[in-house]
């Protein structure tokens, strides 16, 4: 009879964390950029978020996925409308009020492709 294996913790490494949590690596304290993160941890991050983590989420700087969902278009979108850097709320928020024409047009095929998935789906 085998004795059970004692229990491994699951870990992560940082930039894998922080695309989970939704935020930019370079934006965290340095403490979150140097070591690991458990499964637990990242639980715990999750549910009940720390001030700087809450902070990140709303004001940003945004990474481009979190970017791209804000503003309604794909991440290649946004490399065609030459949004290549993080953007923060505030700088997201004037994008928006602008309404530049690739945004609208990026907004458009967005729609577009949404809906074709969406027909493909129903077949």
């Amino acid at each position: 009879m085998t004795s059970p294996k004692p229990k491994t913790t699951q870990t992560m490494k940082p930039e894998t964390a922080a695309k989970k949590l939704g935020v930019l690596l370079s934006a965290t304290p340095a403490e979150f950029q140097e070591g690991v993160v458990s499964r637990d941890e990242l639980n715990e991050l999750q549910s009940r978020p720390p001030a700087w983590l809450a902070d990140l989420r709303r004001n940003g700087p945004h990474p481009k996925q979190v970017v791209a969902a804000k503003l309604g278009v794909s991440i290649s979108g946004l490399a065609r409308g030459g949004i290549t850097e993080p953007l923060t709320t505030a700088e997201i928020d004037a994008l928006k009020a602008e309404n530049p024409a690739w945004l609208e047009r990026e907004r458009s095929i967005q729609a577009e492709t949404r809906k074709e998935e969406l027909r493909l789906k129903q077949r």
